[in-house]
């Protein structure tokens, strides 16, 4: 899966499921500040994320992902590596 795949999947669903201004979806904006992440979006998205990418999200993992960018290199990196992938 390419990273353009990887981008694509996030943002629609961010733009569709979580519902986050298009607007607002750049590489350097910033989960919790700039798009306004809380604690409940994030449980949706582990979820969403885990059903489309097939891994299981680590949140020690995810402790040092602050930025969209940061956040779709994880998921390209998980995927790449079929690291936690369900048979």
């Amino acid at each position: 899966m390419s990273r353009e795949e990887v981008v694509k999947i996030v943002n629609d669903f961010l733009i569709n499921e979580i519902e986050i201004d298009e607007e607002l979806i750049k590489e350097e904006a910033l989960l919790k500040d700039d798009l306004g992440i809380d604690s409940l979006d994030f449980v949706d998205i582990v979820v969403i994320v885990e059903r489309h990418f097939h891994f299981k999200i680590k949140a020690e993992e995810m402790k040092d992902i602050r930025s969209l960018a940061q956040f779709y290199d994880y998921i390209l990196s998980k995927v790449a590596t079929n690291t936690d992938v369900k048979g």
